[in-house]
């Protein structure tokens, strides 16, 4: 089996020696990643973006390669900076303030008018907007709470494609269909697991991941769209690595570090699903393509149904399903 150009839409390499240490296990299989920008200090002037995506090409080698960079957003960015930068990036991210790893400097409340002339420029000048989709209520119900965040952009910026990122509920794919210029990103591991797989037994810190698992039902909502190839879904892993001493702790990281296995997962998953391998190619490359209007360089991955030992770590960093066997290798 082979997947052709496959892509990553939400991918977190971190910098210096973690970005060193982990590059390559995307690099090696996906042609290409829309790379999250928030770093300390986060990813903000075009001089930031063009050093960050220097680093990550020295990173990654030989490796055949592409990666999408990102700013992170501020409501402070005009027409002006905007254009001078545009050949640099294909989105921006928008975080709201605290809500996830190394996102204090992201958006407090979002008054529409404060937000408009930043969101104007991008719908002029074409460039998507990703959204970390929570609120800071209750966990389990941050995304479901976001959603009125969600219709009031939507509606306000009509020309402006917008990414709801990492989804993991009904009500996040129910919007999918309600607004023309609404997309998405899903993981692997939301598609996989529920939260009754990170804390129902024994506590998972390497399950432990912001938005948090969901309940079957949200899982279920996800597995449809991913399977049947939605042309508004495409596949990104939020990818997120951390030191081993950071998630085994009191204060544990959130983030699940699935690049080196993804694509073996989802193979597997789309197989026992029993869903058409034109459909998991279209949920890793044809939908991001088109939804972004990218050309990623040329490669071709070959998947075979041979046994893969997931090892315990990568450089310091654990995997999903560490020490554990999954179905499909990747060929080398």
């Amino acid at each position: 089996m082979q997947l052709n150009a496959p892509l990553d839409m939400h991918l977190h390499l971190r910098d210096g020696e973690m970005l060193e240490n982990i590059a390559k296990c995307s690099a090696e299989t996906f042609s290409g990643a829309i790379i999250m920008p928030n770093l300390v200090p986060p990813v903000s002037t075009k001089e930031e973006v063009l050093a960050y995506k220097a680093r990550i090409m020295k990173a990654i080698g030989e490796e055949t390669f592409e990666p999408y960079m990102t700013l992170f957003f501020k409501p402070s960015y005009d027409k002006d900076f905007l254009s001078s930068v545009r050949d640099e990036i294909t989105a921006l991210k928008l975080y709201p303030a605290g809500i996830t790893t190394n996102s204090e400097g992201g958006v407090s409340g979002f008054d529409v008018e404060e937000l408009r002339p930043t969101l104007e420029a991008m719908s002029e000048l074409n460039i998507p907007l990703c959204v970390h989709g929570e609120t800071n209520g209750f966990v389990m119900d941050r995304e479901a709470e976001f959603a009125s965040i969600y219709k009031r952009l939507a509606t306000a910026f009509p020309k402006l494609k917008i990414i709801m990122e990492h989804i993991t509920t009904k009500s996040s794919v129910d919007l999918l269909d309600k607004f023309e210029n609404l997309y998405a990103t899903i993981t692997i591991h939301h598609l996989l697991i529920t939260l009754d797989d990170v804390a129902g037994g024994m506590l998972k810190p390497h399950l432990f991941c912001k938005p948090i698992a969901k309940r079957p039902a949200d899982r279920d909502a996800l597995l449809k769209v991913a399977l049947s190839a939605h042309p508004k879904v495409m596949f990104g892993s939020d990818s997120a690595p951390h030191p081993k001493h950071a998630k085994e702790s009191c204060g544990c990281a959130a983030g699940v570090f699935t690049a080196p296995i993804a694509l073996q997962l989802l193979t597997e998953l789309f197989e026992n699903q029993n869903a058409p391998i034109e459909n998991l190619q279209a949920f890793v490359s044809g939908n991001a393509q088109k939804i972004y209007g990218i050309t990623p360089p040329v490669k071709t991955i070959v998947l075979e149904k041979r046994p893969f030992h997931v090892p315990s770590d990568y450089n310091g960093v654990v995997p999903m399903y560490a020490d554990e066997k999954i179905a499909y290798s990747i060929k080398k």
